[in-house]
């Protein structure tokens, strides 16, 4: 029986592109050069950071991050970075009894601006706040921390193959891949994304009727013994 739910945050619950558009800001390119260089990388199974280190090959992103953040074009989020059924699907959810974890590969700026949309989530941390970044298997070592259940009755919500999926299997929880984002749509249907996702689907929403279905006790048939 699955008792916590625990979602990836970028392009899983968070739209990306105002986070490309300010560095294409940054960087003095059009929002469209950034977005272009993104769906490569993604297609190569590449880092999407590796779209701003072919625009600047000598900077370094997280210098790059903070000298953004000090001149007041720092990182936003706020409720119009949702995706709509974010705010249902979790009180669905919720509303079925479980204990629901956000937990991506984020700032810890980003973490305070999630935990301030006060969504219907009973912890919401980042990567840079647990010191350790998705895909190490330390990450998923936190999340069973923090999920209070065994690794079977958890599962793990994300767009990455690489990031989510795979990791998240290799650390025995059960795992959804959402067709969601340039990674969810480019991979959602590769061979090993197939037969590693436990549930693959299309939308958030998707989720409280599989796991409401996964849940329901089974009935046990009883046979009778020869002659009663």
């Amino acid at each position: 029986m699955m008792e916590t739910i625990v979602f990836d945050i970028g392009e899983t619950l968070v739209r990306d592109d105002r986070h490309w558009a300010a560095w294409a800001d940054w960087l003095g390119v059009p929002p469209h050069t950034v977005s272009a260089l993104v769906g490569a990388a993604v297609v190569q199974g590449r880092d999407s950071a590796d779209a701003l280190r072919i625009l600047r090959p000598d900077m370094d992103v997280t210098e790059a991050y903070h000298a953004r953040a000090a001149a007041g074009r720092g990182e936003h989020l706020d409720e119009k970075d949702l995706y709509p059924d974010v705010r249902p699907a979790l009180a669905e959810l919720r509303a079925l009894g479980l204990r629901i974890v956000i937990a991506g590969n984020r700032t810890a700026r980003a973490g305070e601006l999630l935990r301030a949309l006060d969504l219907p989530a009973d912890l919401v941390v980042t990567s840079e706040e647990w010191g350790v970044t998705k895909p190490d298997p330390r990450f998923f070592e936190r999340v069973l921390e923090v999920s209070e259940a065994a690794p079977h009755a958890t599962l793990y919500v994300g767009d990455h193959p690489a990031d989510d999926l795979f990791p998240a299997k290799a650390s025995g929880l059960q795992a959804a891949h959402i067709r969601r984002g340039a990674y969810g749509h480019w991979w959602a249907d590769h061979p090993d994304v197939r037969e590693t996702a436990d549930w693959r689907i299309n939308a958030l929403t998707d989720l409280p009727a599989l796991l409401n279905e996964a849940n329901r006790p089974r009935r046990t048939i009883r046979s009778v013994p020869s002659g009663a």
